[in-house]
């Protein structure tokens, strides 16, 4: 077998890989970039804890061939390139999504728990806050109710306590 055979397969491999970690995919149309733009692109994606690679779309085609994934036949076209989200299912949407108008990219399509998304999703998810911010909204509104009451008592008692002290300075 020819090296240059080898050296698909194991890229195959990496893209099956990064498939199956990837809480989120996105398939990104880069046509038009320029070479500032993607390396600020690739930068932002590196500190969001995402990976942004070009692959050749038969390598991608192959690796979700053997993923048993089918729900992106016939969509692989074109110049896409693929960015993985790893920590968070919004991070790469999101990174992509702010650099769009000024690099000149656009979300096509992608794969959230390997399932297939349009791009009107990934806009959506792309404005989603990340999930520890969700969760800080979700406690703070658990919590709501035992401090409005809690305040409440309080007032009550500030109330009982004014009254009090009204009636002791004025005797």
């Amino acid at each position: 077998m020819s090296a240059n055979f080898e050296n698909k397969k194991k890229i195959v491999e990496d893209i099956k890989d990064k498939i199956s970690r990837a809480k989120c995919v996105v398939f990104v149309d880069y046509k038009g970039i320029n070479v500032a733009n993607d390396t600020e692109l690739r930068n932002k994606m590196r500190e969001a804890g995402c990976e942004y690679h070009v692959y050749k779309n038969r390598l991608v085609k192959l690796a979700l061939d053997e993923l048993k994934i089918t729900c992106l036949d016939g969509k692989l076209e074109g110049t896409l390139a693929i960015a993985f989200s790893y920590n968070g299912e919004t991070d790469a949407a999101s990174v992509i999504d702010k650099m769009s108008e000024k690099a000149g990219i656009s979300m096509k399509f992608g794969l959230l728990e390997q399932n297939y998304i349009d791009d009107a999703a990934l806009k959506a998810l792309a404005n989603l806050p990340s999930k520890d911010v969700l969760i800080a909204q979700l406690l703070g509104l658990l919590q709501a109710p035992a401090r409005n009451l809690c305040y409440a008592l309080n007032g009550t008692v500030q109330g009982l306590v004014r009254c009090l002290n009204g009636i002791a300075t004025k005797n």
